[in-house]
């Protein structure tokens, strides 16, 4: 079910000054931030809402729908009813995406920022090669991926930020085509 657009714009701008971790933007602006990467790498909607959204499940109104679940799924479960499937899948792995990426990329790790590499312990460390595997095998793995670098990117006050009005043009798009396959075809 598509929400309207307001709700959306709400859950956004109710990130405004809440703590992202011990980096030095906010929630709302990290949210944002990592939008207007998705913008700059021509992401289509669905991509560019899960930017944008990787993070909802922080949000307090999300975090208390599904309390005890952590943020990546909580904001999953959000995006699998309001965004789609593959929007809430991308979402749900941001975190196992750090994962992989520091299990692969023996470059990546030195570009997570202090707080990211400490809370990378709490979320399992590096993938196992099996995970690796797995991880890998699935047809939206890279754009798992193209979020986290995204997500690690964004975490810089004085950075640019896609504008709100983009974002809701996305969704609105998006439950378009959404409310479009929902319905009987006409011939």
């Amino acid at each position: 079910m598509t929400l309207p657009r307001e709700v959306i714009a709400e859950l956004i701008n109710g990130l405004a000054g809440l703590p992202y971790g011990k980096e030095v933007v906010d929630q709302r602006t990290h949210a944002l931030q990592t939008g207007w990467h998705a913008k700059q790498a021509d992401a289509d909607d669905e991509l560019l809402l899960a930017a944008v959204l990787h993070d909802i499940g922080r949000a307090k109104p999300i975090a208390a729908q599904w309390p005890g679940l952590p943020h990546e799924r909580s904001g999953a479960e959000f995006a699998r009813r309001h965004v789609g499937e593959r929007t809430a899948w991308i979402i749900a792995q941001h975190v196992p995406a750090k994962r992989y990426l520091v299990a692969t990329d023996a470059e990546y790790h030195a570009h997570l920022s202090p707080a990211s590499v400490a809370s990378l312990m709490h979320q399992g460390g590096p993938m196992s090669e099996a995970e690796v595997a797995a991880f890998g095998a699935h047809p939206n793995a890279e754009e798992a991926v193209m979020v986290r670098r995204w997500d690690d990117d964004a975490k810089d006050p004085s950075g640019p930020v896609l504008p709100l009005t983009e974002v809701l043009a996305a969704y609105d798009r998006v439950g378009v085509s959404r409310d479009f396959a929902d319905q009987e075809p006409l011939l």
